[in-house]
């Protein structure tokens, strides 16, 4: 241990980072161990390299946006049964597998615990969890198969969530045969200083990587490998906080099949033309997902022949991979996008400081700048009220909260 203890100094002195030891001696032996194994974990380099772009002026965006196609389901005619057949037989064959990110907690919607463990306030008291199972459940005696379930979760609710599992016996499913967990990366979170943080606990203050962190967690953990066991070849991959996620669709897939492309997405046409959302577009004539910021108003409002708009379909975080692409899109960390945040953390005196304002930076990747490694890809878009009722904010905001997601939910599924 004391071996270890001076190996550890010499690296933080190295990246300026000693005072990461200065409360070691007030901490249990256990507590010792895990900030020792923790610090051993840190890639100090990339976080010195990612403090380096936090004081960098943002570069002007001199890319090329350009509109993306995209099918609309409801307007495909023939090719409608065409497409489905196709995603069908894929489905009846075990080729498909679901991924839920559900490394989130409550804590926007005042609530203590993991998100997917939330009862949206049906009559059924269902959790998102036991909902998005449920339909996964129906599609699978659809097609005479068990669609394998991975989730992620998080270093902070991973514990919760798999008690959570075994107080509902799975829900049916068997862990570790066709349900899995597995967990998210994180990184640490830095002060403007680009000192590393210590927590209220005395370990690392760290924050998730992101949901661009997926494709790394999936390869590292092994997942990939149990889908390849399983005879996976599509990976459905969505969110725990959208109700009516569908992620078991035969037109999607099919259509992923048939055009010989490794991604296909989903889409909702945006409610309006300054909607705040991610709009699919190709940028320097790759496949791309970029923020309503990156976009003049001029562009946001233009429209096609048809009166459509050319930047108007929205991500929504529903995305269908080939297992090909997500082990290529493992192996290397995608860039880093900067989030500026109020943390509370130990100072070097071990007392506790509570920010009012931002005082950290947290780093985290996006899983659609993964997209620009494909040549191409298919989006297909889907009607809002069918696919799309995500649990976000408090009811108080009024939008994509607990009561708009429960009337879409009984309306989808006629409930009274």
């Amino acid at each position: 241990m004391e071996k270890k203890l001076e190996e550890i100094r010499s690296i933080l002195k190295k990246y300026n980072q000693e005072h990461l030891l200065n409360g070691y001696d007030k901490l249990t032996e256990e507590k010792k161990q895990e900030l020792l194994k923790e610090i051993s974990e840190i890639d100090f380099e990339l976080i010195h390299q990612l403090y380096l772009t936090t004081n960098k002026q943002k570069e002007n965006n001199t890319s090329e946006i350009t509109p993306m196609d995209y099918l609309d389901k409801y307007k495909l005619g023939e090719k409608y049964k065409y497409y489905e057949s196709i995603g069908k037989k894929a489905i009846q064959e075990g080729k498909l597998a679901a991924v839920t990110m559900a490394g989130g907690q409550g804590t926007r919607l005042g609530y203590d615990g993991p998100k997917g463990t939330y009862d949206i306030g049906l009559d059924s008291h269902k959790s998102l969890f036991e909902l998005l199972c449920d339909n996964l459940k129906e599609e699978g005696k659809k097609y005479g198969v068990v669609i394998p379930w991975f989730i992620m979760t998080s270093k902070e609710n991973n514990k919760q969530t798999i008690e959570f599992f075994e107080k509902n016996k799975f829900f049916g499913y068997q862990r570790n045969k066709n349900l899995f967990f597995f967990i998210q990366g994180e990184l640490p979170m830095i002060d403007t200083e680009g000192k590393i943080l210590i927590g209220e606990d005395g370990l690392i203050k760290m924050a998730a990587d992101g949901h661009g962190g997926i494709y790394e967690s999936l390869v590292k953990s092994g997942m990939v490998e149990e889908m390849k066991h399983l005879g996976v070849e599509w990976i459905f991959i969505g969110g725990v906080d959208n109700c009516l996620v569908k992620m078991v669709d035969p037109v999607l897939m099919g259509i992923a099949i048939d055009k010989k492309v490794t991604v296909a997405c989903k889409s909702v046409v945006k409610a309006n033309p300054q909607e705040k959302v991610g709009v699919f577009c190709k940028k320097n004539g790759r496949p791309n997902v970029i923020e309503y910021s990156e976009i003049t108003e001029d562009m946001a409002e233009q429209c096609d022949e048809n009166g459509e708009l050319l930047y108007g379909e929205s991500h929504i975080l529903c995305n269908l991979f080939n297992i090909e692409a997500i082990e290529r899109m493992g192996q290397n960390p995608l860039p880093y996008h900067i989030a500026y945040k109020k943390a509370k953390y130990l100072d070097e005196n071990g007392e506790l400081i509570e920010p009012d304002s931002p005082n950290a930076y947290k780093f985290e990747a996006f899983l659609f700048d993964a997209f620009g490694e494909v040549d191409d890809m298919a989006v297909l878009r889907v009607k809002r009220e069918e696919e799309f009722a995500p649990v976000k904010n408090a009811d108080s905001v009024g939008v994509d909260c607990p009561r708009t997601a429960r009337e879409l939910y009984k309306k989808f599924y006629k409930i009274d």
